[in-house]
C-alpha cells in the first residue's frame, strides 16, 4: 500500500442480521474513490456491557483490538441505525468503552457518519446525538455531505441484502470523496 493510499474503517451501530446499515457498510468498499481502501472493524457485539469493575481489572481484548485497529487507521465511517431517535445502545456501549482508553483512540481521528432508517429522515436524531458523543472523544467529525438514507427497505434487496439503489450508491459515493479529501487534510 503506496503512503498515499487511506485505510479507513467502518464501524457498524447494528446486530441485526438483516440489517440495512450493514449492507450499506458493506457496499462502501466498491463506492470508495481511487486511494481509499475500507475494511470492517470487528463486531461490537464482542464488547461486554460497559462496567468500571469490568474495566478496574483490564480493558477486554475486543475493546483493545478495536482501539488499536482504529488508532492505525486514517479515518473512520460509523454506520448506524436510528434506535427511539437515538444511537443504538450497543454503539453507544462501545464508544463507552472506547472513552475510556488511553490515548484515546478518536482523538484528532477523522470521522465520517452514515445512518439509514425505514422512515422518512433516514436516521437524522441518531447522528446528531451521535456527534454529540464525538466532540467529547475529540474525533474529528465531517460536517457534510450527510448520508441519511431514508426510507431505505426499497433501496436494499431483501432477497441479497444489498444496496441496489443507484441514486443512493451515487450519494454515499460523494460522501466518501469528500471524506478522503477531509481525512488527507488530517494526515498531513
Amino acid at each position: 500500500m503506496s503512503d498515499s493510499t487511506l485505510h479507513v474503517v467502518t464501524l457498524l451501530g447494528s446486530l441485526r442480521k438483516g440489517s440495512y446499515n450493514a449492507a450499506i457498510a458493506r457496499a462502501l468498499p466498491a463506492l470508495a474513490p481511487q486511494g481509499v481502501r475500507i475494511s470492517a472493524l470487528r463486531s461490537i457485539a464482542e464488547f461486554p456491557h460497559y462496567d468500571a469493575d469490568v474495566q478496574a481489572t483490564g480493558f477486554p481484548p475486543a475493546v483493545t483490538a478495536m482501539a488499536e485497529a482504529i488508532r492505525a487507521a486514517d479515518g473512520v465511517i460509523i454506520v448506524t441505525p436510528e434506535y427511539n431517535y437515538s444511537v443504538p445502545g450497543v454503539l453507544k456501549n462501545a464508544l463507552d468503552w472506547l472513552s475510556r482508553l488511553s490515548p484515546q483512540p478518536f482523538a484528532g481521528k477523522p470521522v465520517a457518519i452514515q445512518t439509514a432508517s425505514p422512515g422518512m429522515i433516514g436516521g437524522a436524531r441518531a447522528q446528531y446525538h451521535l456527534r454529540q458523543s464525538l466532540v467529547f472523544l475529540d474525533a474529528q467529525v465531517l460536517n457534510k455531505p450527510e448520508v441519511m438514507v431514508g426510507q431505505v427497505a426499497g433501496k436494499v434487496s431483501a432477497e441479497t441484502l444489498e444496496l441496489t439503489d443507484q441514486a443512493t450508491r451515487d450519494f454515499i459515493a460523494g460522501q466518501l470523496a469528500a471524506f478522503a479529501t477531509f481525512a488527507r487534510r488530517w494526515k498531513a
